[in-house]
């Protein structure tokens, strides 16, 4: 596509111009993050600490200093069922708009699964295969991870295992169902299948449940089984790794059309999708070549970078990860159930609040109502529904293109969607309906769920 072409509505990579490396932005810090720790010893952990989760390939991407990792043949060959993904200009949204910005979306919901999940469900389940693993366990809030490692466990015969938080177990039965289609089992979360899950149960028999719980049963199951391991769907290094293919593409759709981004908004929840489109984009801000504005957008009623604290906490409810130095509401938060499931997690990937940290990526917060209210305007000028966790990125990208507006620059805003809102449409009914409430969180549970937190100095 010419640089002068004025007319186009989406940016095609061609399966020859698929990346072949993950990007790793660690190297590129001026200091690495703070190391995770022991749950008992608070030593930092090692390789053995993390043996029984994962397999060893992933262990070393979780722990490298190397700046590219090789995407392996085997990975790249079912990666190319859908990617690479579209880059769209929103250009219906820009008129709806009446901004000067131009507004570009890398779509993800084109995969199996219909989000960004697939991109690291496919490389965990391929190294476990590896290793000769039989089952993988995890969590999973709206059900996007789920069902990707559910399709990506299908394509090398490995058996999945799935606790879905309650909420969005009620919520949204379908993606129960694609998850069975793929030869998953799925259990409602907290469940009566384990010890946390009972225990849970019968402190409050209508938990809405939360994935630091889910996070909690599904490592109890892996650990006790031997021929089992645990999978993770956001948070860790190693997940953020195998997203950065989204950036990777998306820098070269743009420079195709000679655009660089003056804004890069992305959602937040654990992190991977943020990460993945960013920190390609913060590797060019690093090295001189890009001044972007880069944001992550949380949602109000569970708003980690915004209100929690920067420092060492629980990864699940029960404690039994290791200690990860983190921005935290304390692990033992249970989130009010919004419908933006997949963002309803106590913390924020220790790598994503470590950047943030250090002043290279900057947070908001936005209520419910604003994002289903940008995400009708969407679907509206853009003709695709979006699932609720983009919803968060969209209402910014949104905001952006009003501020441009009001000064007349011509600002070019990045942003990922990365999925479609096809399981969510109960969400949108009851946005629809009037039935849809702003639902902040609560500064008493939080202080609450920080008394647990343990004092790390």
């Amino acid at each position: 596509m010419g640089k002068d072409s004025t007319s186009y509505r989406k940016i095609l990579l061609d399966e020859s111009e698929l990346p072949t490396q993950w990007y790793n932005i660690i190297p590129d810090l001026s200091s690495p993050p703070p190391p995770p720790l022991h749950p008992v010893s608070h030593q930092p952990v090692g390789p053995d600490d993390l043996s029984p989760l994962f397999p060893k390939a992933l262990i070393e991407q979780e722990v490298s200093t190397e700046r590219y990792t090789d995407i392996p043949a085997e990975v790249l060959d079912v990666y190319k069922i859908w990617r690479p993904t579209p880059l769209f200009r929103a250009r219906g949204l820009e008129k709806a708009l009446d901004t000067p910005a131009k507004i570009f979306y890398k779509y993800e919901g084109v995969s199996p699964a219909g989000s960004h999940k697939p991109n690291t469900a496919v490389p965990q389940a391929y190294y476990n295969y590896l290793e000769g693993i039989k089952k993988l366990t995890t969590e999973t809030g709206a059900g996007q991870w789920g069902s990707s490692l559910a399709f990506a466990c299908n394509q090398y015969g490995i058996e999945c295992e799935v606790w879905q938080v309650r909420s969005s177990y009620d919520q949204k039965p379908h993606r129960r169902t694609m998850i069975e289609l793929w030869g998953g089992t799925v259990h409602p979360s907290p469940s009566d299948k384990t010890a946390c899950g009972r225990g849970i149960l019968e402190k409050d028999p209508n938990t809405p449940g939360s994935l630091g719980i889910a996070v909690s049963e599904a490592i109890e199951a892996s650990v006790q089984d031997p021929n089992a391991k645990y999978a993770l769907g956001s948070v860790l290094n190693h997940v953020l790794l195998h997203q950065t293919i989204i950036g990777e593409e998306a820098l070269k759709q743009l420079k195709k059309v000679g655009e660089t981004p003056d804004v890069l908004v992305g959602c937040t929840g654990g992190g991977s999708n943020f990460a993945g489109l960013s920190f390609p984009f913060l590797r060019e801000k690093l090295a001189g070549r890009s001044d972007a504005v880069i944001r992550c957008v949380e949602p109000t009623a569970c708003p980690s970078l915004t209100k929690g604290e920067y420092r060492y906490d629980f990864g699940d409810i029960a404690g039994m990860t290791p200690l990860m130095k983190m921005h935290t509401l304390g692990h033992t938060f249970i989130p009010n159930p919004i419908h933006s499931g997949g963002l309803r997690y106590h913390a924020m990937s220790p790598l994503v609040s470590h950047i943030v940290e250090l002043g290279l990526a900057e947070a908001e917060a936005i209520g419910q109502i604003e994002c289903f209210e940008a995400g009708r305007l969407f679907a509206k000028t853009e003709g695709i529904i979006p699932a609720p966790e983009p919803l968060h990125a969209i209402a910014a990208a949104i905001r952006e293109a009003k501020r441009a507006k009001e000064t007349g620059k011509e600002t070019v805003i990045l942003t990922a969607l990365c999925g479609h809102g096809h399981c969510d449409l109960s969400s949108y009914d009851k946005y629809l309906s009037g039935a849809l409430v702003d639902e902040d969180y609560s500064a008493e549970k939080v202080t609450e769920a920080m008394k647990s937190v343990p004092r790390i100095d």
